[in-house]
């Protein structure tokens, strides 16, 4: 380790990393095999090679990954007997590991699983890799392997892998000299939360202002779409803590580009997520998702029929003041319905919600139906406690004549988000626009609960609206 050895202060002590696991989250899996390879000044001290007994049973494809099996680990120390070992390896050196933020997620949990805290401080070789080797375009482990002629041992073994890593950093002293690689270290210090396969000045470049952001794989999927009024912010938010939440550890790992969206406020950024999110249907986004044609109670309060069970698509706008609730499935709209019988005393046979007629019901013989199937209530009374039970349900009538813009501005952009009976249509970003989208829409979109919610929200608390039709 002698190229090692010119490495100055603050990068003079370095603790070299690699952990084997029962899978990639690092507050749920558990670590099954740690190796450790001080280095100070260029001098090697003791390393630590251990397995781990997991207390959990190890993954087959895990097994056939690393070779580790739960034969192997049984009978291993669990992680507690290695603490000590571990904090003496690392206080006061750099952690250094390939894909540092997962190996030091581990590590922190580990350690918090038993009470303990553990203040790392760490450099990560994939991203030394990217800033070295900038015209190459894999910089995982076996790439750097056959790329730089590495000494390695077993590969996916905690001790195999390790030795590697000490090697490569030599390599880069040896090749492009100590004062390039000390800048490149220097370069992760303030950028210790960065995704290690994003590049760093495109994370720079993330303006404050508010809008949307797209997280991409390394073949160009969509990882996750997210909104902000202050993108620089949000992004990084992602990425500073990403070890405590096995979401953010897995979008951090598997992310290799952003790109984002500016708007000119937070309700242009609510609208063009939620119409990204079901659009494109990014992997990691659970909210928002397209969804099925929604089910509404609709009930016309003139008629002597009960309420009926309908997609919303179906009821002409105009009619919407009689649809209430929206729900995904039957199922859901008929225990909504049930709970209202149950709290207002309305009959379960009137509502369609239990069979049988000329008798009473069952709710009314255990005392929660106040009886019009047994001839005990007036209609009207029963009818005007519907009508109570279902208005805080009710849509909110499309109080315009036709199609409306919800106008936003900022810092000279100005935008106009389209709606038609809570439908809706787009947003025009230039003049010429508004005409466009309004010709442009064949036929009236579905009704969306998202959108429906956020254009509500915004005509109730005071957003200018400008008539269009």
């Amino acid at each position: 380790m002698e190229a090692l050895a010119s490495l100055p202060v603050p990068f003079d002590r370095l603790a070299f990393v690699d952990l084997e696991t029962t899978g990639t989250r690092p507050t749920r899996d558990r670590i099954t095999e740690v190796a450790i390879i001080p280095v100070d000044n260029g001098v090697v001290g003791e390393p630590l090679q251990s397995l781990v007994d997991p207390g959990v049973a190890i993954p087959p494809t895990i097994t056939r990954l690393t070779g580790i099996s739960d034969a192997m680990v049984e009978g291993a120390p669990v992680f507690s007997r290695l603490i000590e070992a571990i904090a003496e390896r690392l206080e006061g050196r750099w952690l250094v590991a390939h894909n540092a933020r997962f190996d030091a997620g581990f590590l922190r949990n580990a350690f918090r699983a038993v009470g303990e805290v553990l203040t790392l401080r760490e450099l990560c070789t994939v991203k030394l890799s990217r800033r070295l080797d900038r015209g190459e375009r894999r910089h995982n482990l076996d790439s750097l392997v056959a790329r730089h002629q590495l000494p390695v041992g077993d590969r996916h073994r905690a001790m195999g892998d390790c030795q590697a890593l000490p090697a490569l950093m030599a390599r880069f002293v040896e090749r492009d000299g100590v004062e390039a690689v000390i800048e490149a270290l220097a370069r992760q210090v303030p950028r210790a939360s960065t995704p290690p396969n994003l590049d760093p000045a495109v994370l720079d470049a993330v303006p404050a202002v508010p809008g949307v952001y797209r997280f991409y794989g390394e073949e160009g999927a969509l990882l996750y779409v997210g909104k902000s009024v202050n993108l620089r912010s949000r992004v990084r938010s992602h990425f500073s803590d990403d070890h405590r939440n096995d979401r953010e550890m897995r979008i951090a790992q598997q992310t290799y580009h952003l790109d984002w969206i500016e708007t000119a406020g937070e309700f242009g950024a609510l609208l063009t997520e939620a119409w990204l999110v079901k659009r494109d249907q990014p992997i990691f986004n659970r909210r928002l998702r397209a969804q099925r044609s929604l089910l509404t109670w609709y009930w016309d309060d003139e008629s002597d029929r009960p309420p009926q069970l309908r997609a919303i698509d179906e009821i002409d706008p105009a009619d919407l003041r009689r649809a209430h609730g929206m729900f995904r499935s039957r199922h859901k709209a008929r225990e909504r319905l049930t709970e209202l019988a149950r709290e207002h005393g309305l009959c379960p046979q009137f509502l369609g919600l239990e069979s049988g007629k000329g008798r009473a019901c069952f709710a009314h013989q255990i005392g929660t139906c106040r009886g019009l199937c047994a001839g005990a209530e007036p209609e009207i009374a029963h009818r005007l406690r519907l009508k109570l039970a279902l208005a805080p349900l009710a849509f909110e009538a499309w109080p315009y004549p036709g199609a409306i813009a919800i106008l936003e501005s900022r810092d000279g952009r100005e935008e106009r988000h389209l709606f038609r009976h809570w439908r809706y249509l787009g947003t025009a970003r230039a003049p010429g626009e508004v005409e466009e989208i309004l010709h442009g829409v064949d036929a009236e979109p579905p009704l969306d609960i998202d959108m429906y919610r956020l254009a509500v929200d915004a005509v109730r608390g005071g957003a200018t609206v400008e008539p269009l039709e």
